[in-house]
């Protein structure tokens, strides 16, 4: 069974009475070439524990399992549970559980996997996130597993291709905002290979684009005073009026202008500038310097 052709996704549709959700956001990919892009993005082994979000007609799981040493699939409607049984039952290294993946402990999952590399007398030298996300909860996905602090190595993701702009944007650019900062604070962002909607079924209104997001070990900023909570509030203060200067912008902290002034020039920063133009590396300097000033 070969799950990403149009009329393999008609047959095994009819077959097992599936109908598909508007709600769950579920587009099947239909296009061998780009699901090969994906595996190769992802560079599997047999070292290698693959997550997946949302495995739809296991297309995609189907080829990880070729070359992981296991694939988690986590497929949140149980209508789809049979269609996956019938494609991905054979397949030894394939798990398939039925759960909302927001609701997932990742992290659990492995830690057993772990210990079943290691009980089988392997090593699990890579976690690997994969899935084809639903458009309408991919930040909330993406930034679950940043937040959460989820023991992946890489993500490899599709997404709305407007999405994947933003979080591969650098400043300046009107794309750039708190989504491409928070994802490139944890990661290191590289933009795989456009999508078009026409290799889904059915077909989406917009094109899709495919990322790799690779967790950072070591972050190359030194975030202080205050810690990630006070920078992250700074960059939502910054974006949360983007066309403002950041004078103005960051005084919603309840922050005094004039000390904000000082703030910003003590950091060598111009007080005019938007949060647009700032680097991750600066909002550092910024949150560090008011934890400082809050700790006198």
């Amino acid at each position: 069974m070969k799950p990403y052709t149009r009329s393999a996704i008609r047959d095994i549709s009819e077959r097992h009475g599936f109908r598909r959700a508007d709600s769950l956001g579920q587009n099947f990919l239909v296009d061998r070439n780009i699901i090969e892009k994906i595996i190769d993005a992802a560079e599997l082994n047999q070292e290698t524990l693959v997550i997946e979000v949302g495995p739809g007609m296991g297309a995609l799981t189907q080829m990880a399992a070729e070359k992981a040493g296991k694939v988690i699939a986590i497929e949140i409607d149980r209508h789809l549970i049979p269609v996956l049984n019938e494609v991905l039952g054979p397949i030894e290294n394939v798990e398939i559980i039925n759960r909302d993946i927001l609701k997932t402990d990742i992290n659990e999952l492995i830690v057993a996997e772990r210990k079943n590399f290691s009980d089988s007398g392997r090593e699990l030298k890579r976690v690997v996130i994969l899935g084809n996300l639903p458009y309408y909860i991919t930040t909330p996905i993406i930034m679950g597993i940043l937040e959460k602090e989820v023991d992946m190595d890489t993500m490899v993701i599709m997404m709305q291709k407007e999405v994947a702009d933003r979080i591969v944007a650098t400043p300046g650019g009107k794309t750039y905002g708190a989504l491409s900062i928070a994802c490139q604070f944890f990661c290191e962002t590289n933009y795989v290979t456009t999508v078009p909607r026409t290799v889904f079924q059915p077909q989406p209104k917009v094109d899709s684009a495919v990322l790799r997001l690779d967790k950072r070990k070591e972050l190359p900023w030194e975030i202080g005073a205050g810690g990630r909570e006070l920078f992250f509030k700074v960059v939502r203060a910054g974006f949360n009026m983007r066309r403002k200067t950041l004078l103005n912008a960051l005084s919603a902290m309840g922050i005094d202008k004039t000390d904000l002034k000082d703030i910003l020039k003590s950091v060598e920063i111009d007080p005019s500038r938007r949060a647009e133009t700032l680097s991750i590396q600066e909002f550092a300097r910024i949150s560090n310097k008011i934890g400082r000033q809050r700790e006198l």
